[in-house]
């Protein structure tokens, strides 16, 4: 197993310091002057050779990666091209949100997922398991900003009963925190929730008709006992898969929600940056999601190889 870790740790290496390359290099044929864009269209050449000079962009390419690079591996994420400050504070903040945001609605996604997938699975053919099937199919096709909206014209214009965006700092006001947190949450969780919800019910559907619970309930286990006691575990192994792939989607997903409830994380963030052309805070914004993907797939791997004997063995 140890081997196995090892591995995943080598592969994420490597895609880490690919998606560099592949930043660096996107960010570099997107057309327009930093200077220029900076300066205005009106600013003298003197002034636009000094201001290149102080962006590094007059530099070759290679060196300008590496140094790059080698601030990323120290945390200094360099300075805005247009406010002019040191965007690494900013990024550190803004990451703050964005996770709380992002980890609250994964876990509620699958605490909801969970329950409703299995009983989805186990009364397949009653209306129960009909209705949570029908109703997941209908989350999967709601985008997330649309749930956002609906939310919003729900409790907080028409009931009034939680605010319609904006943030407030855990240690500054605790009660208000979560306040503002409930429908940004629940517009990423819904989203997902639903997704995960289907897998849990096809995993949980195939585990059923497997042979090891047929042979545990022969021998005097319920059905419910013998899949809680001998299927979860096998089941939890595909779901486990796909928790990891729905987390990156639900990170992409967190830009636009943002947005919608005026939270200042990084997708408000990256936003603003492409707004202002400020091409170093969307680079090194950019390559923070990506860093952050990377880490959980890394995280998912690991569980897989622990949860999953085969590849324990195979290890």
């Amino acid at each position: 197993m140890a081997i196995r870790i090892l591995i995943n740790l080598a592969r994420f290496a490597v895609t880490f310091l690919v998606a560099t390359v592949v930043v660096f290099l996107f960010m570099r044929l997107v057309p327009g002057d930093p200077a220029q864009v900076a300066l205005g269209v009106n600013a003298s050449p003197e002034l636009l050779a000094r201001t290149r000079h102080e962006f590094g962009t007059d530099r070759p390419l290679v060196v300008q990666y590496f140094d790059w690079v080698g601030g990323l591996v120290r945390g200094d994420f360099g300075t805005s091209y247009v406010t002019r400050a040191d965007i690494s504070p900013l990024v550190v903040d803004r990451l703050q949100v964005s996770l709380i945001l992002v980890l609250t609605a994964m876990v509620v996604a699958l605490l909801a997922a969970i329950p409703l997938g299995t009983i989805a699975a186990v009364k397949h053919r009653n209306a129960s398991g009909i209705l949570i099937g029908a109703g997941s199919q209908l989350g999967v096709a709601i985008p997330g900003f649309l749930a956002g909206i609906l939310l919003v014209l729900v409790f907080a214009v028409g009931l009034g009963w939680l605010p319609a965006g904006g943030w407030t700092p855990p240690g500054e006001n605790f009660g208000d925190f979560i306040r503002r947190l409930i429908l940004p949450v629940l517009a990423l969780a819904s989203v997902q929730g639903a997704i995960l919800t289907r897998y849990v019910r096809s995993a949980v559907l195939e585990i059923m008709s497997e042979d090891y619970l047929r042979t545990a309930r022969s021998k005097g286990l319920s059905p419910t006992k013998a899949l809680l006691k001998h299927g979860m575990r096998n089941a939890a192994i595909p779901v486990i898969t796909v928790t990891g792939v729905q987390i990156a989607a639900l990170i992409i997903g967190a830009v636009v929600i943002e947005r919608v409830f005026v939270i200042p994380g990084l997708g408000s963030m990256l936003l603003d940056a492409v707004g202002n052309r400020d091409l170093l805070t969307v680079q090194s914004v950019v390559m923070v999601l990506v860093a952050i993907t990377l880490i959980l797939n890394l995280v998912i791997d690991v569980v897989y190889t622990i949860v999953d004997p085969r590849m324990r063995k195979s290890a």
